[in-house]
């Protein structure tokens, strides 16, 4: 089969990450399928990395359901604005905090903006993320390691102890891992292992907050159309993202937000310690 034959997305590449998703072409797909029915009404989440991708996709279903919304970003003031307006278009109030969550100085500040604008978290969902393909092991630096474990893992703990002194029974917790954590990657080996340490956080953290009655779960994205591939990959790799899955093709950020809203909302009241999988079929072990 050629090339053409495999080709899912036009060619592309952006020179930074996490990459804009004004720049995508085409744009991902955020827009919310169904109409709401309050599943989080009155209820107030915290996303990182919510200015784009699966973050803005997510931000916009749960303002969708109810929920008041505070978005974390490291630079991209043009998509956080966009996704601030979309919340805002369904009737919720959306705060933008741009900064590292590598920084635990930064996650403490970031939850005090949110409870002095809100007053209360409910729902806390990390999704900060990068990644750094190389194709020999010897290749990755002390740097890139440190930089890739700050943002994927270190920042996951972080936000959790900045609002840990806020959540209440009822809260939900909900970590972003990846298809890579179970089938590896043998060119993102750093970015893998943040992974599967995610999963291993998430498991651990609910046992944990199980007797608090604050859930913990995971969601394990596969190939999803979202501003980190342009800015990661070079283009012919960018032109056949999502082919070797069983669908053929990438997912939509809107595929994955409602995986998302079922681990915040009430329908998944007795689930906890576990992992979703939107993926496109790929053979994964949960």
């Amino acid at each position: 089969m050629s090339s053409d034959q495999n080709q899912t997305l036009p060619p592309q590449v952006q020179d930074q990450q996490p990459g804009h998703e004004t720049e995508m072409n085409p744009r991902p797909d955020y827009e919310p399928r169904y109409p709401g029915s309050n599943r989080l009404q009155g209820k107030v989440a915290l996303i990182t990395g919510g200015d784009s991708g699966i973050g803005r996709a997510t931000a916009v279903l749960f303002a969708r359901e109810g929920a008041d919304l505070a978005i974390m970003y490291l630079n991209e003031n043009e998509d956080a604005q966009e996704t601030k307006r979309l919340v805002e278009r369904e009737g919720r109030s959306c705060l933008t905090i741009a900064g590292d969550v590598g920084d635990p100085g930064f996650c403490r500040s970031a939850v005090d903006q949110v409870i002095q604008k809100f007053g209360k978290l409910d729902v806390l969902v990390n999704n900060a993320a990068e990644q750094h393909p190389k194709k020999e092991i010897d290749e990755i630096t002390p740097d890139q390691i440190d930089r890739t474990f700050r943002t994927n893992i270190f920042g996951y703990f972080y936000m959790v102890q900045a609002a840990m002194p806020h959540l209440k029974k009822g809260a939900a917790i909900i970590n972003t891992t990846s298809v890579t954590a179970y089938r590896g990657s043998g060119d993102l080996l750093d970015y893998s292992a943040t992974k599967g340490a995610i999963v291993a956080f998430t498991r651990s953290l609910a046992q944990k907050l199980a007797a608090e009655g604050i859930r913990v779960n995971g969601v394990a994205p596969g190939p999803i159309w979202t501003p980190l591939i342009p800015s990661t990959f070079p283009a012919e790799k960018v032109k056949q993202f999502g082919a070797n899955t069983p669908m053929k093709r990438p997912g939509q950020p809107n595929e994955v937000a409602p995986s998302y809203l079922f681990l915040a909302s009430e329908d998944s009241s007795y689930i906890t310690g576990s992992v979703l999988h939107p993926n496109g079929g790929d053979p994964t072990e949960a």
